[in-house]
């Protein structure tokens, strides 16, 4: 997939002038590249846009979910618990007043990928399926997954991050539910709930 021609053509179909969109795509892919960054990278981007294209049909406003994946983890710091918000409200400063998107659905879903919780707008429930799907991936690519992570909080020691990990992921488990749409639900819960469990058992040993 080639990423920067995805998001061009986004960007013209939305209303952007042609020219204004290589600049915009470096100011998100030196985002999305920083050293700081081991997981939500471009990577993750493509992994989303993946799924994206493969569920498009199912939704309503499919521009105003593809614009958001690109923007949901625009800021992303694991020293700060506003990434997401912060996201969303550059998200909107660079739409132009002429861009035929929903700006309010863009801002809720930007921010619903923080707390993952169903959402009464089906879109916002696919993006965070999309968002999650990693957590069913085969134990090695899960693996892989945590270990980035770790790396993108490496500020904080492990009696810190392992506790603050558990309990994360425990939320997680203590949900009805994981995913939010039916399809990911019978197609990825299980898996994840086991990868979840696999590795609180981890971090939990390492007391």
């Amino acid at each position: 997939m080639n990423l920067p021609e995805k998001f061009s053509e986004l960007l013209t179909t939305i209303g952007f002038n042609p020219s204004e969109t290589d600049v915009l795509w470096n100011d998100l892919e030196k985002a999305y590249s920083a050293k700081s960054r081991h997981y939500h990278n471009l990577n993750h981007l493509k992994e989303m846009i993946e799924l994206y294209d493969e569920y498009q049909n199912e939704l309503k406003n499919p521009h105003e979910i593809l614009f958001s994946i690109f923007y949901h983890d625009y800021i992303y710091k694991a020293s700060r618990k506003d990434n997401e918000l912060k996201s969303a409200e550059y998200a909107l400063t660079i739409l132009p007043e002429n861009a035929s998107l929903n700006k309010q659905l863009v801002f809720d879903s930007i921010c619903a990928t923080q707390q993952h919780q169903q959402n009464v707008i089906e879109d916002i429930n696919w993006l965070i399926d999309f968002d999650l799907k990693i957590l069913s991936k085969d134990w090695e690519d899960y693996k892989i997954y945590f270990e980035q992570i770790r790396k993108e909080y490496r500020i904080y020691p492990d009696f810190l991050y392992n506790p603050g990990r558990a309990k994360a992921l425990k939320h997680f488990l203590e949900n009805e539910f994981i995913f939010q749409t039916d399809e990911f639900r019978n197609l990825y819960e299980e898996k994840a709930r086991e990868n979840i469990q696999k590795e609180i058992s981890i971090l939990e040993s390492k007391k």
